[in-house]
């Protein structure tokens, strides 16, 4: 069977929670759900590491503009954590080349981390911060969701995530979109008041 739906299905996770889906793969691992997962995962330190990793991002992930220089410290770090996860099972499975499943694993990573880090950029100029707890536990959940289903169902919950990831971009665009338009709209009450302001003090005293 090809291991590329969990390459990209991992890929995807990672590009929301790199650690979350180094950790739950490294436990189906270790505890023996999955033979898909590769030793790599599932060594002791990889698994402290990665539940330190994760109950951090737990926390910055929910507090406002936090969590986007969160998101901006792992631009890199995410697409490279799904490549190294995507070669990781491809050398397990034997089906899919390394370097062909870290390119799948990072990209779809790196199409995910910058839904993400958009969506997150625009949910902060929400004046409430409840909003960023919310989308957090959904993405948390989604990712823990996903990746298990993944490990027993890799083709369903591959398209899954890439509808998804395609509903996501289409999100960002909107969101895109809108917070333009608001800037604009802000933009233009700014400078229609300061006109009115300059009409109110109506004209200078003459010339002497």
């Amino acid at each position: 069977m090809s291991v590329l739906p969990l390459v990209f299905t991992s890929g995807w996770a990672s590009g929301i929670n790199a650690y979350a889906v180094v950790l739950l793969l490294g436990v189906f691992g270790a505890t023996g759900l999955s033979d898909e997962v590769p030793e790599s995962l599932q060594h002791p330190e990889v698994l402290i590491a990665a539940g330190v990793l994760f109950l951090c991002e737990a926390v910055a992930d929910k507090i406002p503009y936090v969590d986007s220089a969160w998101d901006s410290v792992h631009t890199l770090i995410r697409p490279a954590a799904g490549a190294w996860v995507g070669a990781a099972l491809a050398g397990q499975s034997g089906s899919l080349s390394d370097v062909a499943a870290g390119l799948v694993g990072g990209t779809s990573a790196l199409a995910s981390h910058a839904v993400k880090a958009g969506t997150r950029m625009a949910v902060n100029t929400s004046p409430e911060p409840f909003s960023n707890v919310v989308v957090s536990l959904a993405e948390d959940l989604g990712v823990a969701g996903i990746v298990t289903f993944a490990m027993f169902n890799p083709e369903a919950a591959a398209v899954i995530a890439g509808l998804l990831l395609l509903a996501g971009l289409g999100i960002l665009l909107f969101l895109a979109s809108a917070i333009r338009r608001f800037l604009r709209r802000r933009a233009q009450r700014r400078e229609e008041r300061r006109l009115a302001g300059r009409i109110d003090e109506g004209p200078g005293p003459p010339p002497r």
